[in-house]
């Protein structure tokens, strides 16, 4: 792999989940604030309106939440997370006060040497104003793409893909004729050129088209009238498109669907309870907290219920629900060894040797990306953000120092982070 680039390079590195583009300078200004012992400042929320911002919690509900002391810990008993000498303040403090602005509410799961804490704050709904359910389901967003890449290592391990084989013969037709040879691995790593699917970004026509079902097929074809970036292979930008063709593999490979696959494979070996692929249906199922989008209408903002809302959109790209005792559990197993043989492993912690598209270094290896540390070394993250629902995993390498979090942020795919995910962030690596 080559060498990770130092914390001073953070600069040139975009994190993108489609609209939501998180520049690196946002996680390199993070990170110098988060020295052992610091918290980062809180951000302001992006609602201005104070007025607005106490239309979104009762009085009761303001009480609840005003203090770190307020936020839940451990409600679950799990067995598995044990606070020891983990000092949680950091991160009670970053989530303390929901909902406001930026946020309805969040939940954080933190592993280190020192110990294990899990922690939720604010309330499942606005018109309840109910907290958290313990372990809520929520939309991992593109965390779903290291699923999808974990299904297809197997899939290579047991020589029924190979990661270097065409997508032209394994799924012929798909691509026009003449067109580039895009290879699996290149679908992986974000180095296949191809053109994501766009629709009009207005709130409002999302809104309109939110319960609106595509097929893989349709999105491949509505990418391809987009003019295609580089020729593949040769530069590095972070796109859907390679995991919805990829999940087009997996089908064609098992004979079963993305879902059927992602339930055999992964969420029933390791026990998963709360993880699957939707498909067409809009809901979330189980126990979960709603998510808003701030909407302005008339000059004033209001916050629309988003939780339902169909991800065929983004087919093994986006897609999938999950929790946070769920995305550890699989985080930890896939860092282990336990979900892909150790032969393919490699590949996702393996950069390409290509730039960015944007001149920089590659960033993105198969499903993951990595986070440069000042020390040289790297952690591995993913996120993911769909409406109503921000979402994040990392850890060392080692696996000793885990995070998870889930937050429903009010602009959720806007191009700014959220201010509580900023705040999550810090405090996390303020325990590095």
């Amino acid at each position: 792999m080559p060498p990770i680039a130092a914390a001073g390079r953070l600069d040139t590195m975009k994190i993108m989940n489609r609209r939501t583009v998180l520049v690196a300078t946002t996680l390199g200004a993070l990170l110098a604030v988060a020295a052992p012992g610091t918290v980062a400042a809180a951000a302001p929320a992006r609602v201005q309106s104070p007025a607005a911002a106490a239309r979104f919690q009762s009085p009761a509900a303001a009480a609840r939440v005003s203090s770190p002391a307020a936020v839940a810990g451990d409600r679950r008993g799990d067995p598995g997370c044990r606070p020891g000498t983990l000092d949680p303040a950091p991160l009670q403090q970053a989530i303390a006060g929901l909902p406001d602005g930026d946020a309805t509410s969040a939940q954080v799961r933190i592993t280190t040497p020192d110990g294990c804490w899990t922690g939720t704050s604010g309330v499942r709904d606005l018109r309840s104003q109910a907290p958290v359910p313990p372990d809520a389901r929520f939309r991992a967003g593109s965390v779903t793409k290291a699923f999808t890449a974990a299904l297809v290592l197997q899939l290579v391990a047991e020589g029924r893909i190979g990661l270097d084989a065409p997508v032209q013969r394994l799924l012929p037709g798909l691509l026009p004729a003449g067109y580039p040879t895009v290879t699996v691995r290149q679908l992986l790593d974000h180095t296949s050129g191809l053109p994501s699917p766009t629709v009009p970004d207005g709130i409002e026509w999302q809104l309109a088209h939110r319960y609106d079902r595509w097929t893989p097929e349709q999105l491949v074809r509505l990418g391809l009238h987009n003019p295609r970036e580089f020729d593949p292979g040769t530069k590095q930008h972070y796109t859907n498109m390679g995991y919805i063709v990829a999940g087009m593999l997996i089908e064609k490979a098992t004979g079963h669907s993305y879902a059927t696959e992602l339930d055999r494979r992964i969420a029933r070996p390791l026990g998963l309870r709360d993880t699957y692929a939707p498909g067409d249906d809009p809901r979330i199922r189980g126990p979960h907290a709603h998510g808003y989008q701030a909407v302005v209408r008339d000059g004033r903002t209001e916050l629309v219920d988003v939780t339902t809302w169909s991800q065929t959109f983004t087919p093994a790209s986006g897609n999938i629900i999950s929790s946070l005792t769920d995305l550890d559990v699989f985080l930890t197993a896939l860092l282990a060894g336990r979900v892909v043989p150790a032969a393919q492993l490699t590949t996702m912690f393996t950069l390409p040797t290509v730039p960015d598209v944007d001149g920089g270094p590659a960033r993105y290896s198969t499903g993951l990306t990595a986070f440069p540390l000042p020390d040289g070394d790297a952690l591995w993250i993913k996120t993911g953000s769909r409406y109503g629902y921000l979402a994040g995993i990392a850890s060392s390498r080692d696996g000793r120092f885990r995070v998870e979090y889930s937050i429903t942020g009010t602009d959720a795919k806007g191009e700014e982070l959220s201010a509580t995910a900023q705040r999550v962030i810090a405090a996390a690596l303020a325990l590095l």
